[in-house]
């Protein structure tokens, strides 16, 4: 009999081997390795265990394995640390989309028929050119419901109008967290694109990210809170960047050692995604 866990907006749920079994597949581990953790954290579980207790317990257990597994698996949470502002997570989202083969412009000042708009990323691709509004929270648990993409659309369908048909592509809105049933609805209906940690299912952030190796820094094991806010403050956001930049790490004073540990740990994640 599998206990109720408390999720993270406060609802409960059955426990599901079968969800901890995937998502710890996903991070790279093995069936060996998996099944011990699975093994070991059945054991542990009571009535009423949160969500993010099994996480951390699970993330411990792989980071004894190996790091980088670790560093996979904490990808949802790394997203939220790339707060607390929203800045940070749109010029993740751009670097994302030019890994995918967008061109991107940020934060542009676009007129419309009634008010100037601000859009956070203009994407062009293959003579598309998309509007892109970035929705960012630091909470777990909180979604965006219908008025976000309502409140969004307007202001697309206002720079549309003024454009009169010259632009053409899609609408998105893209969240490091969940959409309610009525935000899809609404976005499936105005033809607007959601994307979303886990939506659309074989398109969202997580797939894409593992897709292009697009891991933020903010995955890694190795580096304090401080050293990943001392890379966000230098445009150091993805892993990729600072194996390419490497010298950031001797900036901020990290010894030889600890920064060859650091290195590898983002050289083993992308290897890790290739070989899945």
């Amino acid at each position: 009999m599998h206990p109720d866990v408390i999720k993270s907006s406060g609802n409960k749920a059955k426990f599901s081997i079968a969800k901890l079994r995937s998502s710890l597949l996903k991070s790279g581990a093995n069936q060996k390795m998996v099944s011990s953790i699975i093994d070991e954290i059945r054991d542990e579980l009571y009535q009423g265990i949160s969500t993010r207790e099994i996480y951390n317990r699970a993330f411990a257990l792989l980071k004894n394995y190996k790091g980088a597994y670790a560093s996979r698996y904490k990808l949802k949470k790394a997203l939220y640390e790339l707060g607390p502002t929203g800045f940070i997570f749109e010029k993740y989202i751009s670097k994302l989309l030019n890994d995918l083969g967008f061109q991107t412009e940020l934060n542009q000042i676009m007129q419309g028929v009634c008010v100037h708009h601000e859009v956070d990323i203009i994407a062009n691709k293959e003579k598309l050119r998309h509007l892109i509004e970035c929705k960012f929270h630091s909470e777990e648990g909180r979604n965006c419901d219908v008025k976000i993409p309502l409140y969004i659309n307007s202001r697309f369908q206002d720079i549309y109008a003024f454009e009169k048909n010259s632009i053409q592509g899609e609408g998105w809105v893209v969240t490091n967290t969940k959409f309610s049933k009525d935000a899809i609805t609404y976005g499936k209906c105005s033809g607007l694109k959601l994307l979303s940690w886990d939506y659309p299912e074989q398109n969202c952030l997580k797939v894409l990210i593992d897709k292009v190796c697009a891991y933020p820094v903010t995955t890694s094991t190795l580096l304090s809170d401080n050293e990943k806010l001392f890379l966000l403050e230098r445009q150091i956001i993805l892993g990729k960047e600072l194996l390419e930049n490497p010298f950031y790490l001797d900036h901020r004073g990290i010894a030889e050692h600890r920064k060859e540990r650091i290195l590898a740990e983002f050289k083993i994640l992308c290897e890790l995604n290739y070989q899945s």
